[in-house]
């Protein structure tokens, strides 16, 4: 056997090499816990920390809280205060909440319709949680009536304006290729838009998640997750191009997606007995969301796909509005909704790459440089457009 010949070992051997520091890692972790790091004099008073996620009406006199524990250790809630008067209250499962765990408080209160309530949880050693009933006005409770106005509300906003927009299709198929161009980049601009407000969405709703979600660097890893799968997902070998319906349907995806968070803020305006901004939201989000068509048929304006591939497109971008009302209205899940819409940023992030790609390639075939005067002014429009239309929305 020669000097430099590499000694062969049995598999078990290598993993036993693999299996070492993670042993020894565990009995560090182990020692850390049982003597807290040799510091225990110096760990202070306890530390504690609740999240109030979610209050509702579910009945006349009678106030419903959602509560996590979302601290380092257990919390007892021995006193609920009602516009700063204690009132009895009972606790499922327990008035003592684990680590991570949750409890549903239920208070016996005679709230007035129309009125502000603020409500306060004390632990057993003097910590106040807060958290407040900004309009008081009974949850809404699932039922046939109310489902179907939700659903009507969903496609207001999100399936006939999108269908709208694609009415416009015959006459972007008679445009000449400049023209097409600058509709692919206004495509473009729409997208950013949305990219960004989805994002904004998504950071809101991850600020109501309990400390242990870290909720901004779970949207920002799931967005850069989903945008790389989809990016994978989409690439194409021998340098062949996405097929049109392809690009629209991932389009239409992505916007789906965004159009998710507004049905869930619509609902969510309704459950909290928010009815006017509910009902701005509705007309706002229905100009605002028009334009989407456009973006969605504009990659198709050289194939036509038939008219079924357009109501399907249709079905995929609004149809999420939906069932985003429902969720909002009966069930809001502040995790899920966080989820969807950072889901929803990678995907707009993706589709923004292949579009852009595709008028990146019409330039050359052209003849013309990557980016061009036409190109940069798609863009802005489209970005400008979409800013008009959801001022209406935030006004």
């Amino acid at each position: 056997m020669s000097a430099d010949a590499t000694p062969v070992r049995k598999p078990s051997a290598v993993w036993a090499f693999a299996l070492v520091p993670i042993a020894l890692l565990g009995v560090l972790i182990a020692y850390l816990v049982i003597t807290g790091g040799g510091l225990r004099e110096l760990s202070g008073p306890p530390v504690e920390q609740v999240k109030v996620t979610r209050v509702t009406l579910p009945s006349e006199g009678l106030v419903r809280l959602q509560v996590v524990n979302d601290g380092p250790q257990s919390v007892t809630i021995s006193q609920v205060l009602v516009d700063d008067a204690f009132w009895a209250f009972t606790a499922s499962p327990s008035t003592n909440v684990p680590r991570f765990g949750r409890v549903t408080i239920d208070v016996p209160y005679p709230w007035v319709e129309g009125d502000a309530h603020h409500l306060q949880l004390l632990s057993s050693i003097g910590t106040v949680f807060k958290a407040e009933i900004p309009v008081a006005q009974r949850t809404p409770q699932p039922n046939r009536d109310l489902f179907w106005q939700f659903g009507l509300v969903g496609l207001y906003v999100g399936l006939i304006p999108i269908a709208l927009g694609m009415l416009w299709y015959p006459w972007m198929r008679h445009l000449n290729a400049n023209a097409i161009n600058f509709i692919l980049s206004l495509t473009v601009g729409l997208l950013i838009f949305l990219a960004i407000g989805t994002w904004l969405d998504a950071l809101e709703f991850a600020a109501e998640l309990p400390a242990f979600w870290q909720g901004v660097p779970a949207v920002a890893l799931v967005a850069l997750l989903s945008f790389g799968v989809l990016l994978a997902l989409g690439t194409r070998r021998n340098g062949e191009e996405p097929s049109p319906l392809g690009v629209s349907t991932r389009i239409a995806v992505g916007i789906g997606l965004h159009n998710l968070g507004e049905g869930l803020a619509i609902g969510a305006a309704f459950a909290l007995g928010e009815a006017a901004l509910g009902t701005f939201l509705i007309l706002g989000f229905t100009l605002h969301n028009i334009t989407e068509g456009v973006g969605i048929a504009a990659p198709l304006v050289k194939k036509n796909p038939g008219w079924r591939a357009f109501v399907l497109l249709a079905l995929i971008a609004g149809g999420p509005a939906i069932f985003g009302t429902w969720l909002g209205g009966f069930a809001f899940n502040p995790v899920l909704a966080t989820v969807f819409l950072a889901v929803g940023v990678g995907a707009i992030a993706q589709v923004v790459w292949e579009v852009g790609g595709m008028v990146v390639r019409a330039s050359r075939h052209a003849g013309l440089p990557n980016a061009t005067w036409l190109n940069l002014a798609g863009v802005t429009a489209g970005v400008v457009i979409m800013y008009v239309t959801a001022f209406l929305v935030k006004f």
